[in-house]
């Protein structure tokens, strides 16, 4: 099942808060929510995590969006997009101290809101993962999931779900329980972004999930149901990272 990319959008003024939610459901996104304050975003950032978030730079209430933007940043690595109307350049000092990944200037039209989401995606694809979290109910955004263009949309997919990926020279095929997803890169770059704790190479052209691994043989490995090549060289490498009686 395909998990749309999520959004929050922080907007005070609800007309084109509306709009906005309605271009990214065409677009495929989900929304999670529409908050016309930055307190009632971090309020609902605590119960509902988004993938990224659309801050309006001037709204109103006791936080401004670049107040909202450092209070969120404080406690989460959730990606902040501004959206803004003409700023001037005070404004936009204090609003890059934030780190934004990108700014949307109003009215905004689709292929701009695509476009800053997309590259806003791809911009996390390149970044390392975080060494730590400030909170440890929040996992940086790419330590427990990834995002792939799959059907003409970016869906993301939950690291805990992957089985197993499949080089196919300079191609991967990540599989899950019940899809494949077919990305436009090397197994030694996803050997490299996903987390070490999770995964072990177990033969030249596989990476393993060790938590979905069921059962290890002299040369193969099931895991989810299937079954995969397992290299001699590999298979004590395997043995050690698993806990076995």
């Amino acid at each position: 099942m395909d998990i749309a990319v999520k959004l929050l959008i922080v907007e005070d003024e609800m007309i084109i808060a509306a709009d906005i939610a309605l271009q990214l459901s065409k677009l495929g996104y989900e929304v999670s929510g529409i908050v016309p304050r930055g307190e009632e975003a971090i309020r609902h950032i605590e119960t509902n995590r988004p993938d990224l978030i659309l801050l309006d730079i001037s709204l109103k209430g006791s936080l401004d969006g670049i107040e909202t933007a450092h209070a969120i940043r404080q406690q989460w690595n959730i990606p902040i997009i501004y959206v803004t109307a003409n700023t001037d350049e005070a404004t936009f000092a204090r609003a890059k101290k934030t780190r934004p990944y990108a700014y949307i200037s109003k009215p905004i039209r689709a292929i701009e809101l695509q476009r800053a989401i997309e590259l806003t995606i791809s911009r996390l694809a390149d970044e390392p993962p975080a060494s730590a979290d400030p909170a440890p109910d929040a996992p940086f955004v790419l330590n427990d999931r990834i995002f792939v263009r799959h059907r003409e949309k970016i869906v993301k997919i939950f690291i805990a779900d992957i089985l197993y990926v499949e080089a196919d020279r300079n191609y991967c095929h990540l599989y899950t329980a019940d899809k494949e997803y077919l990305l436009t890169t090397t197994l030694k770059v996803m050997e490299d972004k996903l987390p070490v704790n999770f995964f072990v190479r177990v033969h030249r052209s596989y990476l393993a999930n060790l938590t979905q691994v069921d059962e290890v043989g002299e040369g193969h490995i099931g895991i989810g149901g299937k079954t995969i090549p397992l290299s001699h060289l590999l298979r004590e490498a395997l043995l050690k990272r698993i806990q076995t009686i």
